[in-house]
């Protein structure tokens, strides 16, 4: 006579009375609970052996600079010396990273090359140091340098910047020093005044003494959730010695320091035999350190940003180009964005004039270029939804301008 036998997991024994499932197989069982630990063991596993951001079996992919320019080719239109700039910056700086640490007293030490953009507003600093990381796939965050203040007063500390790259990486700290930092409106923390003050530059000056560990290379105790909102927790060591830190800026009236500087030297006359023709109309691409250290930026500070860059003013063609050409254009996004309710877009010739035309009336660059179209598109989005049988679309310079007269926009020009 066989024994009433109790079905058991084959792997912690325990009963089917004491577990919520109990799966069967061919001659052993497993239950809910062994299950559960087997998907976490297989998930650590799985990502042990994934490779992590910005590597390619365990070691980083490099791209030479054509391959970078090449890229940025596809999402940037024009700012050709920026782009070289900026290519050949990131590949020496990722193979610095990527040589194996040497222990030789005599070995050279290649520093890092932080870079510099100096432009006017919607000219692609952003973009350019966002493509880069996307090329690249490392971790990449965007830190807003108005919102700094020196630490023990009302503001972020500049350990926040890591904070957002240690996000942008799932808090793996690997990824995260291997990773690039965007500072944005570097220019706002220029020092307020060389004269002495009975207050503290605190969001000028004592910002810039604040950033100069981080972009020189240190192991900076990071708050992983912030630390004034949570003072108690466990603090995260990274180190900056591998990250790459672009900065951004407008420098809103640096041209004037660049032409005093030429001034003194040959601005366009006769300098003994050499004559030198001086472009009075883009003095940018003169920008050098002195410039940004009579600007604000404390010696320190301009002295680790070794590359300076500048990004021209985008005229009439660029701005056209930028609307229809790069993989991310504009109207290719409101084209497929009209696509999904199955409705051709289009626009005439005259349509995209306009639009270039008011982007370059309210100086807004690149980025005042989807704000038009937004306002042209605003009321056709709300009403084609509701009509099903609208086929295709093509907007005219009339319909165009029309609704962009009607727009927010336009009011704000006018007054």
């Amino acid at each position: 006579m066989a024994k009433n036998q109790v079905d058991r997991c084959s792997f912690c024994n325990r009963p089917r009375t004491d577990v919520n499932i109990l799966i069967s197989g061919l001659n052993s069982h497993i239950c809910d609970y062994c299950i559960e630990q087997a998907s976490v063991i297989i998930n650590e596993e799985i990502s042990k052996t994934t490779t992590k951001p910005g590597l390619t079996n365990g070691a980083l992919k490099l791209h030479k600079p054509l391959e970078i320019k090449d890229y940025l080719d596809k999402f940037i239109i024009g700012q050709d010396d920026a782009k070289k700039v900026m290519s050949v910056a990131v590949y020496n700086h990722y193979k610095r990273i990527s040589q194996p640490p040497s222990a030789a007293l005599d070995e050279v030490e290649i520093e890092k090359s932080n870079i510099i953009f100096v432009g006017n507003t919607g000219t692609g600093k952003t973009l350019m140091a966002r493509t880069i990381a996307k090329l690249l796939n490392v971790p990449f965050a965007i830190a807003d340098a108005t919102v700094l203040t020196e630490a023990g007063y009302v503001g972020e500390d500049v350990e926040s910047i890591l904070v957002r790259l240690l996000q942008a990486s799932d808090y793996d700290l690997k990824a995260a020093e291997r990773g690039i930092v965007f500072i944005d409106e570097i220019d706002k923390i220029a020092r307020k005044s060389d004269n002495p003050s009975i207050t503290r530059d605190v969001s000028g000056e004592g910002v810039q003494q604040a950033l100069l560990k981080l972009l020189e290379g240190a192991i900076v105790n990071v708050p992983p959730q912030g630390g004034r909102k949570h003072p108690e927790q466990k603090m995260i060591a990274v180190n900056t010695q591998n990250i790459l830190f672009i900065a951004g800026g407008a420098f809103d009236g640096i041209d004037k320091k660049i032409a005093s500087r030429l001034k003194t030297t040959t601005i366009g006359y006769k300098s003994g035999d050499n004559e030198i023709d001086i472009d009075r109309n883009n003095l940018l691409q003169y920008i050098a350190p002195p410039d940004l250290r009579s600007f604000g930026l404390i010696p320190e500070l301009v002295g680790r940003f070794p590359v300076v860059c500048n990004l021209n003013e985008l005229d009439k063609n660029a701005l056209r180009r930028i609307l229809v050409e790069p993989q991310n254009a504009i109207i290719k996004q409101y084209t497929k964005l009209f696509e999904l309710d199955k409705v051709k877009l289009e626009f005439s010739d005259e349509a995209l004039d306009l639009i270039v035309e008011k982007a370059i009336d309210f100086k807004l660059g690149a980025r005042g270029l989807r704000s038009i179209v937004e306002s042209i598109l605003n009321n056709l989005m709300f009403e084609l939804p509701s009509q099903p049988n609208q086929k295709q679309i093509t907007i005219s310079r009339e319909y165009a301008e029309q609704q962009f007269d009607l727009s927010g926009l336009a009011k704000l020009k006018s007054a």
